[in-house]
């Protein structure tokens, strides 16, 4: 998906806002639509798959979102020890991953489920409790909570 300049400024203006608010603690982004909105904008259009995680305190509030590991237009390697390590260095309490599918569907591969239930026990070792997973796509999103899958 390409934009264009006046589209790509809105778009930046309206993720300069939503980061504010995040920070601010104006929008809880322990809601699933609040985080729809926000990974769609942040990550919807990509042309390459990244994996994510928004840090959160013990109030769900943002502490930092992070993009974690970078691939290719179709997978990602995401390491679950860096994961965890970066979970320690930002003292969260919480956290929702999220990783983009250029493809455009927002369905979860077995892999993404499995990775889900890796990442959620290794987290849970150090008192890091995963709320979310989403599947973002430019047009839609995907909550493994929401699903019952998490």
């Amino acid at each position: 998906m390409n934009f264009n300049k006046k589209e790509l400024d809105v778009i930046a203006r309206a993720m300069a806002i939503l980061e504010e608010r995040a920070h601010c603690n104006s929008i809880s982004l322990a809601s699933p639509g609040a985080v729809t909105d926000y990974l769609r904008l942040r990550v919807g259009g990509m042309e390459h798959e990244v994996f994510g995680v928004l840090w959160l305190d013990a109030q769900n509030r943002l502490i930092e979102t992070e993009e974690l590991f970078r691939g290719t237009l179709t997978q990602a390697s995401v390491y679950p020890r860096e994961v965890v390590k970066t979970a320690l260095a930002r003292n969260a309490d919480a956290a929702v991953l999220y990783h983009n599918h250029p493809s455009g569907s927002a369905e979860p591969s077995r892999a993404d489920e499995l990775l889900t239930g890796t990442l959620k026990t290794a987290l849970a070792l150090v008192d890091v409790r995963v709320v979310d997973h989403f599947v973002v796509t430019a047009g839609a999103a995907m909550s493994f909570a929401e699903r019952g899958l998490i």
